[in-house]
């Protein structure tokens, strides 16, 4: 990959990361986190306890997701910085450029990614 290439893949990767982290010190209100959300969820609504526990499994689930996006961002600027960014995880083969426009964290061609997620009922 060209050093040209490079520094565009790295700068979308750091602008996406930053996006999502701006996202979530907005939904949290910057200050609190998803755990202390779900425990202020419980507080305020121990006579709606059903509500409650859907709700507190609601923000651990989103900070699950979060979270792996965020390692998925830091793993591909790793591979950048590595030179591994941009080939398949399984064949090797370079991944196409339209590929890493629309998925810049892709770990596989989508020949491979097609037959993984085949193999393991899901995406990843």
């Amino acid at each position: 990959m060209n050093t040209a290439r490079t520094e565009t893949h790295r700068q979308t990767l750091l602008r996406l990361r930053q996006s999502l982290l701006d996202r979530i010190a907005h939904e949290r209100g910057g200050v609190v986190s998803r755990a202390d959300m779900a425990a202020e969820h419980d507080v305020r609504a121990s006579d709606a306890r059903a509500q409650a526990t859907t709700e507190i499994n609601e923000e651990f689930a989103m900070n699950e997701h979060e979270t792996a996006e965020l390692l998925a961002f830091d793993a591909a600027l790793q591979r950048l910085a590595q030179g591994g960014y941009g080939q398949c995880l399984d064949c090797g083969v370079a991944l196409a450029e339209a590929r890493l426009q629309a998925c810049p964290t892709a770990l596989r061609c989508t020949a491979c990614q097609t037959r993984f997620e085949a193999a393991h009922g899901g995406g990843a």
